[in-house]
C-alpha cells in the first residue's frame, strides 16, 4: 500500500500583523490518526498557527498542504490571498474547528446547531444529518440536550455540542483551540474525557492546550512553540520527561506552578 500523505502538512509558515511578526517560519504535520499539541506560552502563535491551517487567516509565505494537495495562492506578502475559493471551501469543510468559546448559535436548539452545517455548507438529506446529529450527541454524553438552546446549558455541555457539530461534518481531522481553558476545572473533565475518546479512536486532530496533562495523554507528537519558532519538538515521554532547551523547561515549570 502507499504511504498516505499527512492529513495536514505546513512548511516554513510565516505570519504577521502589519510589523508584528506571529510565525517566523513553521513547519509541522498531522499524519492521519495522529494526535498533534501545540504549547507555548500565550503570543507563541499556536492559534495563529491553528487559524491558518483552516485558512481563518492568510499567512505571507510558506507551504500549506491539505492530504498532499498544496493550498493555491496569489499575490506576495501581505497581499496573499488563497487563489480558489471552491479549493479552500473543500478544505475548510475538511477541518473541523472547535473553538475556546464554543460558538454556538443562541437562537437555535442544540440539535439545530450540530445540523445546521451540513445541511447548508454539504447539502446533506435531512433524515440523515438528524441521524448523525443525535448520534454525535449520544457521543458526546448530552443527547438528552437536543431541544434545549445554548443559555440552558453548562459551558462544559456547549464545549461538548461544539464538538459534536465539528464531528457532524465528518471531518478529515478536528482543530480544537484551547478547548478547556474557558471552563472550570470540574467542566474542564467533561471536555477532556471526550478528546481522550476521540483520539482513542485513532481521530486525526491538533490541539492548542494550556492543559500538559491532555497533551501528554492523548498526543503522538508535542510542539512547543516559542516566539513564532518551534522550540522544541517530540514525543510527549521526551518532551516532558527530559526537555532539552532551558526555555521549555522553565514553561513547565511555570505550568506546574501555576
Amino acid at each position: 500500500m502507499p504511504i498516505q500523505p499527512p492529513v495536514i502538512e505546513i512548511s516554513n509558515l510565516h505570519k504577521a500583523y502589519g510589523a508584528l511578526e506571529v510565525l517566523k517560519g513553521v513547519s509541522i504535520s498531522a499524519p492521519r490518526g495522529h494526535v498533534i499539541s501545540l504549547i507555548g506560552s500565550s503570543g507563541s502563535g499556536k492559534s495563529t498557527l491553528l487559524r491558518c491551517c483552516n485558512l481563518l487567516e492568510h499567512s505571507q509565505q510558506g507551504e500549506i498542504k491539505f492530504k498532499g494537495e498544496p493550498l493555491r495562492w496569489k499575490g506576495t506578502g501581505h497581499n496573499r490571498r488563497p487563489a480558489d475559493p471552491e479549493q479552500v471551501l473543500r478544505i475548510r469543510t475538511n477541518l473541523s474547528m472547535v473553538f475556546q468559546q464554543f460558538n454556538l448559535w443562541a437562537h437555535m436548539t442544540i440539535l439545530q446547531n450540530v445540523m445546521e452545517a451540513p445541511l447548508t455548507v454539504l447539502k446533506r438529506e435531512r433524515d440523515e444529518v438528524e441521524q448523525a446529529a443525535r448520534s454525535y450527541l449520544d457521543k458526546v454524553g448530552i443527547g438528552d440536550k437536543c431541544d434545549v438552546y445554548p443559555a440552558q446549558l453548562s459551558g462544559g455541555q456547549q464545549q461538548r455540542a461544539a464538538i459534536a457539530r465539528g464531528l457532524c461534518m465528518e471531518p478529515e481531522a478536528l482543530l480544537f483551540d484551547e478547548p478547556t481553558s474557558a471552563l472550570d476545572p470540574e467542566l474542564e473533565q467533561e471536555v477532556v474525557r471526550v478528546i481522550k475518546d476521540l483520539a482513542s479512536e485513532g481521530r486525526t486532530m491538533m490541539i492548542v492546550t494550556h492543559d500538559m496533562k491532555l497533551a501528554a495523554d492523548v498526543s503522538e507528537h508535542v510542539v512547543f512553540l516559542h516566539q513564532g519558532l518551534i522550540e522544541e519538538q517530540g514525543a510527549p515521554d521526551t518532551l516532558f520527561g527530559a526537555p532539552k532547551s532551558e526555555r521549555l523547561r522553565g514553561f513547565l515549570s511555570a505550568t506546574h506552578a501555576a
